[in-house]
């Protein structure tokens, strides 16, 4: 199954919930980037990964959510001959929802292969447990605007122009980022703005606005990764460091 890559056309902070950041956003799915997860034979359970990082993969939380929510059993049995491998293409620590869209796919795949019949409701619903994003992975839409900590989301019928995007050898910390965002840049946060934002589309939101504008975490990101800074003409997806612009 392929694990599609998303970027936010624009990202504000509205306020926080506990350790939390609310946010108002825009998500469109690139389906053009992808990772790919599969279940293969196997003696035993087992995660492997082409990448470099696996040790806390989001899939192993996913995996565990679905346990919790009451299917340990099949996936114990299942899982005793099957093993995870995961194909990664889309950029760690980049802003792509590469993590999340892995745990999502893993919860759709599990869900068929496994003959769950969980509906997308509570399928959303468990996703939600995971991580902030996975719950807009879950969905299947192409665009939406999501807000709350990732578990409000509204279809939305977007006319997205054609872009171009580049991914800096640069890995972005988005607990990092959010936590800066915190401490040095909460005064900026506009709700009045980002609830205006949410009614446009993306192709006019990209020609109204500016990079800093669009997304709140552009000014941290680049206090945190001052080589950000060469990318301040574009527009940042997520925390970064994905950074895109019209073609």
């Amino acid at each position: 199954m392929k694990a599609y890559a998303k970027i936010n056309v624009f990202l504000k902070v509205v306020g926080t919930r506990g350790g939390y950041h609310e946010i108002a956003s825009r998500f469109v799915l690139r389906r053009e980037l992808f990772d790919e997860i599969s279940f293969e034979r196997a003696s035993g359970f087992a995660l492997e990964c082409d990448a470099a990082q696996i040790a806390d993969n989001i899939i192993l939380k996913a995996k565990a959510a679905l346990e919790r929510a009451g299917f340990a059993r099949e996936l114990a049995e299942f899982f005793s001959s099957h093993k995870i491998v995961l194909k990664k293409r889309i950029p760690i620590g980049a802003g792509l929802g590469g993590g999340s869209s892995d745990a999502a796919a893993f919860l759709r795949l599990a869900n068929e292969e496994l003959n769950l019949k969980i509906s997308r409701e509570r399928l959303t619903k468990i996703a939600q447990n995971i991580g902030a994003d996975v719950a807009f992975f879950v969905s299947g839409l192409e665009a939406a605007n999501v807000r709350g900590i990732g578990e409000i989301i509204e279809p939305f019928e977007d006319s997205l122009p054609a872009i171009e995007i580049l991914t800096p050898a640069i890995f972005c910390s988005t607990g990092a980022v959010y936590n800066e965002f915190r401490a040095s840049f909460m005064q900026n946060i506009d709700a009045t703005q980002a609830r205006q934002m949410l009614s446009l589309s993306s192709e006019q939101l990209l020609a109204q606005y500016g990079g800093f504008q669009l997304n709140d975490l552009f000014a941290p990101c680049i206090k945190l990764y001052p080589q950000m800074d060469r990318y301040r003409d574009m527009f940042l997806s997520g925390s970064g460091s994905s950074v895109f612009f019209l073609k």
